[in-house]
């Protein structure tokens, strides 16, 4: 079997990988550099023009390859391998005719625990979308920003007292419109300090949420152990990290209890094997990040019904077009072929082969490519906020 085409696709806001063989055999995947796809589209470019002429089969030679040729490496490159990989993976269940998760181990589960996405812009909203979700069934919300996902050119500013207790109240709100038995998943946007963090935690600690999500820049894997260790509630965070290495130093420096992998950034299908040993070897669960099409909502879910760890998966609902609003369907929906069901906030373990979803020949014409332009919301001193 040999590799005889490989392009890049720019859907919407997705990044795709098409990998075709010379038996006709179609592999996709995406890359998760959403923020950046220009440069994660020109690095998956030149990773197609290698596989040219190669074996499909042999994933983790070309994983080493294109982790290592140049030594350089980031979000876009990341993103780039991510999406290749993927689709190699995908071709790979689909030469045996089975779902991917069966040539990872097999299915340790029957369906697969999610959350919905909460995009609001006011309490009220937030509030209410959160009650439908419960009642469609879901036991977690989750993208749930208790400092409010509100427009970037409205001026920032809380002072620490007025930060607290706003976050607070947003969850006080969702908690009572829920119920006490769904899980709250608090996505902090790292809009807080160090500092600003652990008081948050511990003021809300009684509302029981599931997780804080990257309350600080994970960048800085020390300061996020230190919020860690002080905090009641735990810590999810991982999303932007682009190789197992900085998984295993934040693991190891207990800076995370739930590691919010991004199958899309992190090396693919690959890569995300290795983290989830690395995180089941030291009693960490694995939540995959995924705010990208069904296609990279499908690679995570081979890694969510072949691992253990996996504690439960996101579903983008929401955030369609970079526009912070709820939706009823999976985000990219219309772009694909093939069905990932949701039923009373579980995903249905999929028995189509590969990755169950496959790209549509139209999707370019369903969603032309749109671009992220770069912004930040100000805060009222003149400076940037993290949102």
């Amino acid at each position: 079997m040999k590799i005889e085409r490989a392009r890049p696709r720019r859907v919407g806001q997705f990044l795709f990988a098409e990998i075709v063989t010379d038996g006709g055999i179609v592999g996709y995947g995406e890359s998760g550099a959403w923020g950046h796809l220009e440069a994660s589209e020109a690095a998956l470019a030149k990773y197609c023009g290698y596989l040219i002429g190669k074996d499909p089969r042999t994933i983790e030679r070309h994983w080493q390859i294109m982790h290592r040729f140049a030594h350089f490496n980031g979000a876009a490159v990341g993103g780039a391998i991510s999406a290749v990989d993927i689709a190699l993976w995908d071709i790979q269940a689909k030469s045996y005719g089975v779902p991917l998760y069966q040539l990872l181990g097999g299915a340790v589960r029957d369906k697969l625990r999610t959350y919905a996405h909460v995009y609001a812009k006011d309490l009220d909203g937030v509030a209410a979308y959160a009650a439908e979700k419960a009642r469609e069934g879901y036991t977690a919300i989750g993208h749930f920003n208790p400092f409010l996902d509100e427009p970037e050119d409205n001026p920032y500013f809380l002072g620490h007292a007025g930060l607290v207790e706003m976050g607070l109240e947003t969850v006080r709100r969702v908690r009572d419109a829920v119920g006490p038995k769904v899980d709250l998943m608090l996505e902090l946007h790292r809009r807080l300090t160090p500092a600003e963090a652990i008081s948050f935690a511990q003021a809300v600690e009684p509302y029981r949420p599931g997780w804080l999500e990257d309350p600080i820049r994970p960048e800085n894997i020390d300061g996020m152990a230190e919020v860690a260790k002080k905090s009641p509630v735990p810590i999810a965070t991982g999303e932007r990290y682009f190789n197992i290495y900085q998984f295993k130093m934040a693991i190891e420096r207990r800076a995370m209890s739930f590691a919010r992998v991004s199958v899309g950034i992190c090396g693919g299908i690959t890569a995300a094997l290795k983290i989830a040993a690395i995180a089941e070897a030291n009693d960490v669960q694995v939540a995959p990040h995924n705010p990208i099409s069904p296609i990279g909502l499908a690679a995570c879910a081979a890694i969510g019904f072949s691992r253990a760890n996996v504690a439960i998966q996101e579903c983008p609902t929401g955030y369609d077009n970079y526009v912070f609003e709820s939706t009823p369907q999976l985000l990219g929906r219309n772009v694909v072929d093939g069905d990932l069901t949701i039923e009373k906030g579980f995903l249905l373990r999929p028995e189509a082969s590969g990755l169950g979803v496959t790209l549509r020949d139209d999707a370019e014409q369903l969603r032309p490519p749109i671009t992220r332009a770069v912004s930040m919301r100000k805060h009222l001193d003149g400076g940037v906020v993290d949102q």
